[in-house]
């Protein structure tokens, strides 16, 4: 699947300026001529660090929550590691942890920068990897375009320049990293992470109760995976960090809206090689319209750039796609999917936001901050086909939402 990117006009409200208008298509332009369309192909992975000793409980909340499941473990010479897989077509997910809570990288350096992350400093959404058939290339092309990358020395975690992969140094705008790899992900030994380690038999018989949960109470089924990635960035670096992302990688510039009522824009960027967003999620990007020094004179909300403030720039939530379709009498899968969670203790924010009814439309909702992740999961019903990517009484709803569960009170940050 693939389009003419010359030739498309993004969709909504939210007015760019005439910077952003000027580059866009001269990053597309360089893109294609310095070879980096033709190399780097669709997500293989999503990367996230949790505390040493969470690793295991992580696992057990993906199994719940997501439609990822454990493949293997790995120990290496300074993480441990696990990968999950979804669906052959669809990212894997690797979870690593340090083996040693005092480990130092840019990690827990960036964590400690700020009040609401403090309390858990090696926890952060790493980023992603993809496709790549020939990382020297690649890295020669992008380097010219003053990307960074990492190299032996450079970096305390030996898995950012182990054989097979090649990762950049984290985005000065939302300090994620985007990594390349010819790897096959289905094949995990391929992957170079360390020595093959079983789980144990208790292990064991507790991811599978969690898999029976999602079975017997038949909400496995309907989590499909994951359909985009959000990160929060500050008001001045919207631009900046879209630009940065699209420099990297063969997604394009799809849309973005002004949230007016949480004074904000939300901006989504999609891969136009795949045809289903769930093989290569969409990736948003999430500012205020004005930096909160502005905003107190208008004093109009700005959950967003409180969330940067609070936990600095980062992932702030995956969304999961649930199937399409009615459950039960005026209940939809997302619906049914939601309750069922609620009833085993996981925690929401607020209620499911949107309608389905007779019209193609939205339903959403957030889950609270996870505990060994500080990530939110997002559920999402695409109803009766709807080719949009979200309508902006859904995105106000949950912002405010997930504002009202974000915030920052002086003499609490380490409770």
């Amino acid at each position: 699947m693939s389009f003419d990117l010359m030739s498309y006009q993004p969709r909504g409200d939210k007015k760019n300026s005439d910077f952003f208008n000027e580059y866009l298509p001269k990053i597309y332009q360089r893109r294609t001529s310095s070879g980096v369309t033709d190399q780097v192909g669709a997500m293989k992975a999503i990367i996230i660090q949790v505390e040493p000793g969470a690793l295991f409980d992580t696992m057990v909340e993906l199994y719940v929550m997501t439609p990822y499941r454990h493949t293997a473990s790995y120990l290496g010479q300074t993480h441990r590691f696990s990968v999950l897989h979804s669906h052959p077509d669809y990212p894997a997910l690797i979870l690593m942890a340090p083996l040693s809570p005092g480990f130092e990288d840019f990690i827990p350096r960036i964590n400690r920068m700020y009040p609401l992350a403090r309390n858990m400093p090696q926890t952060r959404y790493v980023g992603e990897v993809f496709a790549a058939s020939d990382l020297d290339a690649l890295t020669g092309a992008l380097e010219d375009q003053n990307i960074r990358f990492e190299y032996s020395g450079d970096t305390e975690n030996p898995f950012y320049t182990s054989d097979g992969f090649r990762f950049t140094t984290p985005s000065d705008f939302t300090c994620n990293r985007v990594g390349y790899s010819p790897h096959d992900f289905n094949d995990t030994d391929s992957l170079g992470l360390g020595d093959r380690v079983l789980l144990s038999n208790t292990e064991q018989a507790r991811l599978e109760r969690a898999a029976a949960f999602g079975t017997e109470s038949r909400i496995a089924p309907l989590m499909l995976g994951i359909d985009h990635l959000a990160t929060r960035v500050l008001a001045g670096e919207r631009e900046d960090a879209i630009l940065e992302f699209l420099t990297m990688v063969p997604y394009y510039f799809w849309g973005a809206y002004n949230i007016f009522d949480m004074n904000s824009s939300t901006n989504v960027n999609r891969s136009g090689n795949v045809d289903d967003d769930k093989k290569s999620p969409a990736k948003v990007f999430t500012a205020n319209n004005t930096p909160s020094f502005v905003n107190s004179f208008a004093k109009l909300p700005m959950p967003t750039e409180d969330f940067v403030r609070n936990f600095g720039r980062r992932l702030h939530h995956m969304a999961v796609e649930i199937q399409d379709g009615d459950h039960g009498a005026g209940e939809k899968n997302v619906d049914f999917v939601v309750n069922t969670l609620k009833d085993k203790g996981v925690p929401f924010l607020a209620h499911v936001v949107g309608e389905c009814k007779d019209d193609p439309n939205l339903k959403q909702i957030f889950s609270k901050h996870s505990k060994h992740t500080l990530l939110i999961t997002e559920y999402i019903e695409r109803c009766h086909k709807y080719d949009g990517f979200f309508t902006k009484d859904n995105v106000a709803a949950l912002t405010a939402a997930a504002g009202q569960d974000e915030q920052y009170q002086h003499g609490h940050v380490f409770d």
